[in-house]
């Protein structure tokens, strides 16, 4: 069965209205370490603010707009209303493997066993009075990150992409390897389909295939930025 198109992965996400610290309601801020993120705006109006090589930025959403960013961007989703999002997200398989890091305070941050426990989410009834205390925690650290940021400039946020490296680097490995074994394989089968094409050979058209992506059924998951709609994914 073949992949998502380009090894990538979708869901849907209805964007939390909490409110938080700040005034805004919204999701907890963070960010990727090796996947770049992309939003299809479907319903609602809002925005995302990051914290990037530019610097402290807000982008307005609003239905049909369309946004991405690279990994090391520090978003923050937030809404003003009814905010819907289709997400887009490269590497499938690394995201849903933990390559988020959460902008808790830099005490959580440096110790390995205080950000997995503050990142973490009980089973059962708890889990969105531990979503929305995830999010209050990560947004001390952000706000905190936005005002080192607004006074020494975007280099100020070299700290937090070291501690995020720290904190994934004994995840890394695994992730290599699944990345060869899906996005990569991915990558290989077109440049195979180039090189036969340019030799006039049909290659891989002979196999071509439709798939449905199943819902994953059950409630929308506690995600980092709101309530998440899934499908099963057909493995490589």
């Amino acid at each position: 069965m073949p992949l998502f198109p380009g090894g990538v992965a979708v869901s849907g996400l209805d964007v939390y209205d909490w409110g938080a610290v700040d005034g805004r309601c919204g999701g907890s801020p963070h960010l990727h370490t090796a996947s770049s993120e992309g939003y299809v705006v479907v319903g609602g109006s809002g925005a995302v603010h990051t914290v990037s090589a530019e610097g402290v930025a807000e982008h307005p959403l609003a239905v049909g707009d369309v946004v991405w960013f690279s990994p090391g961007t520090v978003h923050r989703l937030v809404n003003d209303g009814d905010l819907r999002l289709v997400v887009v997200m490269a590497n499938a398989g690394l995201p849903e493997a933990g390559d988020a890091v959460l902008t808790f305070p830099a005490e959580v941050l440096d110790d390995a066993e205080a950000y997995a426990a503050a990142a973490a989410l009980p089973a059962g009834d708890g889990r969105a009075a531990a979503a929305r205390a995830r999010r209050d925690l990560a947004m001390a650290g952000y706000l905190e990150l936005c005002r080192t940021v607004q006074r020494d400039g975007p280099a100020a946020l070299a700290a937090l992409h070291a501690r995020a490296a720290r904190l994934v680097r004994d995840r890394a490995e695994h992730w290599r390897q699944q990345w060869e074994q899906t996005v990569g394989a991915e990558t290989d089968r077109t440049r195979r389909q180039l090189a036969a094409l340019a030799a006039g050979d049909p290659g891989a058209l002979a196999t071509a295939s439709v798939v449905r992506g199943e819902p994953a059924g059950g409630e929308p998951g506690f995600g980092m930025c709101g309530r998440l709609h899934t499908w099963r994914w057909p493995s490589a």
